[in-house]
């Protein structure tokens, strides 16, 4: 769900003091993920429906594409922040998933790995956050 910039400053006041999760994916990618992995849009488009499906709220979205053809796309969220970084070359996908407060940060990796086909998925998470007190 997109949020406008003056709405997601009650999005990130219900977040605060919740817990906080980095989600780091590193992945395989496949035949059937190459043209979705090689094309901005639909790479974005994957990304923003995931981001929907775990309640989260898209801010922003920015991208670089490189001469190899590899990709960072990274979507600001009212509940952090999600990147993904595609190497072609070897066949690599690196996702980052920052969360804090209600958003699924599980659902959303769950869509995102099936939407973009990939294989040897391998996620580790990282509680973030220091103690309140």
């Amino acid at each position: 769900m997109r949020v406008e910039r003056g709405e997601y400053a009650e999005v990130r006041r219900l977040e605060a003091f919740t817990a906080k999760m980095l989600y780091a994916v590193d992945a395989r990618s496949t035949d059937a993920s190459a043209p979705t992995l090689a094309d901005v849009d639909l790479l974005a488009a994957a990304a923003t429906a995931a981001v929907d499906a775990g309640r989260g709220h898209v801010l922003e979205t920015g991208h670089v594409v490189f001469p190899n053809g590899g990709i960072t796309l990274v979507l600001i969220l009212a509940e952090s922040h999600l990147s993904i970084h595609t190497w072609p070359e070897e066949d690599l996908v690196a996702i980052d998933l920052f969360s804090c407060g209600s958003i699924d940060g599980q659902r959303i990796l769950d869509e995102l790995v099936a939407a973009l086909t990939l294989a040897d998925v391998a996620v580790r998470t990282v509680p973030r956050g220091l103690p309140v007190g």
